[in-house]
């Protein structure tokens, strides 16, 4: 007798989600061996208690000196659908990073379905406020902060520059946007950007497992109806983005990419179209032949594409800045 359809995809979620435990447990064991270059400070408290969702480590070069002056900080946030994968699953991709010679924080946050929405989304401006106030320990320059992040990180990267841009309602948003700290730039890959109405992304798909898993993601973020006007809209960046709404502060630099082949991929080209649309600096690819988070495959050539656009688009950033600091400079007589 055949199994009802829900009951497969049930299942199937609940065994992904098994083996993407077990995935972290040898991530977490493989996380010991440390490229020679690197150094790393583990497992870094953020908040109040010693959760392990509120935990981040540090990558840095071992070459960097402090004589070298401080390095710009890179928040590197993970994905896994708001309900999977941590900071140790996706340590290669924030050590990707220091190994271009950014000081990383690759953060932990609370998971769905335990902790839906806004608790993934509180914890990351926690981690932000903390490194406004810690970098510099670890020899990072806290004023050139740049946020990173793929799939559901992705969202949340975005979600908190919304609160360095706009004042909101919540505490720990307000609190945020108080600090009057701004990302210098950021980079959402492959990126949920829009939690609501996942259904959108069946329209004109067969019924997969990947467009399956996006609408599980969907009730276990956002399983209940706003108490007030406006409750969920950081769990929809993009929305944000495309609506008239205010945007306080100038919107930082943004770069983001997709592979053609992934469901989300139309949320990255919605994201194009809004930023310019409020005429905010941006850079937008479309890897057309790319799966879903392909540029983890760092050897393939497309990858290797997406992370060098990426790290060129920070540097014209960062030279930017440095012009504007030596244009500032009293003249010498």
């Amino acid at each position: 007798r055949a199994l009802p359809a829900a009951r497969i995809e049930a299942l199937t979620l609940q065994a992904t989600r098994r083996l993407l435990r077990a995935a972290e447990l040898l991530c977490r064991l493989q996380s010991r061996a440390l490229p020679s270059r690197l150094q790393v400070s583990r497992d870094l408290p953020y908040r109040g208690s010693r959760k392990r969702a509120h935990l981040l480590d540090i990558y840095r070069l071992r070459a960097h000196a402090p004589e070298d002056g401080p390095r710009p900080v890179v928040m590197y946030i993970h994905g896994g659908a708001f309900e999977a994968c941590s900071k140790d699953t996706h340590m290669l991709l924030a050590q990707r990073y220091a190994r271009a010679g950014y000081v990383v924080a690759n953060v932990n946050y609370k998971l769905a379905p335990e902790h839906p929405f806004p608790e993934g989304l509180r914890d990351v401006c926690e981690a932000y406020r903390w490194l406004l106030d810690n970098a510099s320990r670890f020899g990072g320059d806290p004023t050139r902060l740049i946020l990173a992040g793929e799939s559901a990180g992705a969202n949340l990267a975005l979600g908190l520059m919304l609160t360095t841009c706009v004042e909101r309602p919540e505490p720990w948003a307000r609190a945020v946007f108080r600090s009057g700290q701004q990302p210098i730039a950021v980079l959402p890959a492959c990126g949920v950007l829009q939690v609501s109405e996942l259904e959108r992304m069946r329209t004109g798909r067969p019924r997969d497992f990947v467009t399956r898993g996006m609408c599980q993601m969907e009730r276990a973020y956002l399983p209940t109806e706003p108490r007030w006007e406006g409750e969920h809209a950081l769990a929809d960046p993009l929305c944000i983005l495309e609506s008239d709404a205010v945007i306080q502060r100038a919107l930082p630099p943004i770069f983001a990419f997709a592979g053609g082949l992934d469901p989300l991929a139309d949320d990255t080209v919605r994201l194009g179209a809004a930023l310019q649309r409020r005429r905010a600096r941006h850079e937008m690819c479309v890897y057309p032949d790319e799966i879903h988070a392909f540029h983890a495959m760092m050897w393939r050539s497309n990858a290797r594409d997406a992370w060098q656009r990426g790290f060129r688009f920070i540097d014209r950033i960062l030279a930017e800045l440095d012009a504007e600091e030596q244009a500032r400079l009293p003249c010498a007589a």
